[in-house]
């Protein structure tokens, strides 16, 4: 058997002939929906949900079975009927391309490292032999773009680095221009590093290829793959042959996408991959580019050149069932464990805050991007008392957010765990005094109460007295060995300096992912852990209760002012404190950021 590599040097034209004495198939895309041959498995429908397969191939299940049921009579008309004589389907030039993947790749990372890259079902007959295997009357391939929406852990990148090397050394067309895209370098780089993996791995390949720390070049088929950063307006010019777009939900706004999508024009048979996870921006290309792929999966519209292929689960599914999980997941079983989305599932359900991404990141579902965050039921079994004269000389660390001076302003010293013990937080609270009577009417909140129970201190005027603020920072310092304080360093300038000049350590703190996720994780690591006291305020508590976060496509997370109910800046300055004990207080690196959080019940 002829190397499927030297087949590429044949025009695609050649290599889409019948055999001698054959009939070219003439069966449409829908032919399964029509009661094709039992045999003919690979006349699929257009994408998995709409399958209507054997009950054995529960891998393509629809993302629901009302979809499920509209969209088998649709197929049946539309890209059954109407698409008939139009399509063919070389079987082939499917198996070629699955051959390829089983004989010239194999795995680089984890524990089938070394082995051969055999797809799995889901892989190989929802995607890899339709997009390969489809053709038009001219020989050429049928479809122009596929759009594949599968949950994280499903093998997204190892697949696109395999579609991305045949389109390099098996498709057949010289001179191809082949490229890695995503919303940043570093993330396009992701699917290009494991190609070059899987290239110096397999010595045909390698010897057929020039690697590099950015492209891979084919120099008898005078063919390259690169990867790109994210920079659209330098992407003009380009022929492309194929664009992997990999997490195409990150991607900010729609102007690499269109740049690259134009980019194919002067192709015979381009192709164009978005293979991504779900996101929550229903503003984004990623949404426009999954509702296309739904209706064009639920046979609402007709695109003949898009292969959409979309597993999750539906709004109304049960979340916390395991036959939801299959439905939504075609890797269970292979590259995620079932008991390992259990201790997932089981930290969703105690923890409000990380509901949205289990089923966004594991059931693909699309969600809302804010999430409120702390388990109140497990807060409140943290109310052990802080007795702040015992702490006295005790080192401490500090988080001071002034918001605006008409609001509240916050102060947390957090004290490390002595012993095994739970670590501790002090709260202090200020708010003016002038404008407190209308708050509580406004806000139908008990400040003035928890100004007479010494909860909270007011301060004369209709602003927050910084004055009154730094008096009180100097006394505490007197008191406690106060080691650092963050505060936000937007307009705090002023009252910062005269901390300093005080002799305390201030230290600036931005409000933004990269400043605020990891000590808003440990935050939650240390609620279920049960490693927190915080004594019971209720100006706290109230805080914690109205917190929400916002999380960004990466799975950052921080409080977000603007979407929680009522005011947080108690609970920012927890985070802040929390920040810089992690930091400096000698504490060992969290638990939280080497093997996650585990569900503590009673």
């Amino acid at each position: 058997m002829n190397s499927l590599i030297e087949d590429a040097a044949r025009s695609v034209g050649a290599r889409a002939q019948d055999r001698p004495g054959r009939p070219r198939p003439t069966r449409s895309i829908g032919a399964r929906a029509q009661g094709g041959r039992g045999q003919e498995r690979d006349a699929r429908s257009v994408g998995a949900r709409a399958q209507g397969g054997r009950g054995q191939e529960r891998d393509a299940r629809s993302v629901g079975a009302r979809a499920q049921r509209r969209s088998r009579a649709r197929n049946a008309r539309s890209t059954g009927a109407r698409a008939q004589g139009a399509y063919w389907f070389d079987r082939e030039a499917a198996e070629r391309a699955e051959r390829f993947f089983a004989e010239h790749l194999q795995h680089v990372k984890g524990e089938w490292a070394g082995k051969p890259f055999v797809l799995a079902r889901w892989q190989r007959d929802k995607i890899i032999r339709p997009l390969f295997g489809w053709k038009r009357a001219d020989g050429t391939r049928r479809y122009r773009k596929a759009y594949i929406e599968i949950p994280r852990k499903a093998g997204k990148s190892t697949l696109a680095a395999g579609i991305a090397l045949h389109l390099l050394f098996s498709d057949g067309e010289a001179g191809a221009e082949i490229y890695s895209a995503a919303a940043d370098r570093e993330q396009a780089a992701i699917v290009f590093e494991l190609a070059q993996q899987m290239v110096e791995a397999n010595p045909r390949l390698r010897e057929r290829a020039e690697v590099f720390r950015r492209s891979i070049v084919a120099p008898k088929l005078a063919s390259s793959y690169k990867v790109l950063s994210s920079d659209a307006f330098t992407k003009h010019g380009l022929n492309a042959h194929g664009i992997v777009f990999d997490e195409l939900h990150v991607q900010p706004n729609r102007e690499l996408w269109d740049v690259l999508t134009t980019s194919v024009g002067a192709r015979r048979q381009p192709l164009v991959v978005a293979i991504t996870t779900a996101g929550y921006d229903r503003e984004s290309i990623c949404w426009e580019q999954h509702e296309h792929a739904r209706q064009v999966i639920e046979g609402i519209v007709r695109d003949d050149e898009l292969l959409a292929v979309i597993y999750a689960a539906d709004p109304e599914d049960d979340w916390t069932r395991v036959s939801t999980w299959r439905k939504a997941h075609p890797g269970i079983g292979v590259t995620l464990s079932k008991q390992f989305l259990r201790g997932e599932c089981r930290l969703a359900k105690a923890t409000p805050g990380y509901q949205n991404a289990f089923r966004r990141l594991y059931l693909n579902q699309w969600t809302q991007q804010e999430t409120r965050y702390i388990p109140m039921e497990r807060w409140d079994q943290l109310g052990e008392a802080v007795d702040a004269a015992e702490l006295a000389g005790q080192a401490c660390y500090g988080g001071l957010d002034l918001a605006s001076t008409t609001d509240i302003a916050a102060l947390v010293l957090m004290f490390p765990a002595v012993n095994g013990g739970s670590a501790r937080a002090l709260p202090f609270f200020w708010i003016p005094a002038e404008n407190m009577r209308e708050r509580v009417l406004r806000d139908r909140v008990p400040y003035d109460v928890w100004v007479r129970e010494g909860l909270i201190e007011a301060t004369e005027g209709n602003v927050i007295d910084y004055a009154a603020i730094r008096g009180k920072l100097l006394a505490l310092k007197e008191t406690y060995n106060i080691r650092e304080i963050a505060f936000d360093r937007w307009g705090a300038t002023q009252l910062s300096q005269e901390l300093d000049a005080a002799g305390l350590t201030v230290v600036p703190t931005g409000q933004g992912f990269a400043s605020m996720s990891a000590p808003t994780k440990e935050l939650l690591n240390l609620i279920m852990a049960g490693k927190l006291a915080h004594g019971g305020n209720p100006v706290l508590r109230w805080m914690a209760d109205n917190m929400v976060v916002r999380q960004d496509p990466a799975g950052n997370v921080k409080p977000d002012k603007s979407k929680s109910t009522q005011r947080i800046d108690g609970m920012v300055a927890l985070i802040m404190a929390i920040d810089r004990l992690s930091r400096q207080g000698g504490a060992k690196p969290s638990v939280y950021e080497t093997r996650g959080v585990r569900v503590i019940t009673a």
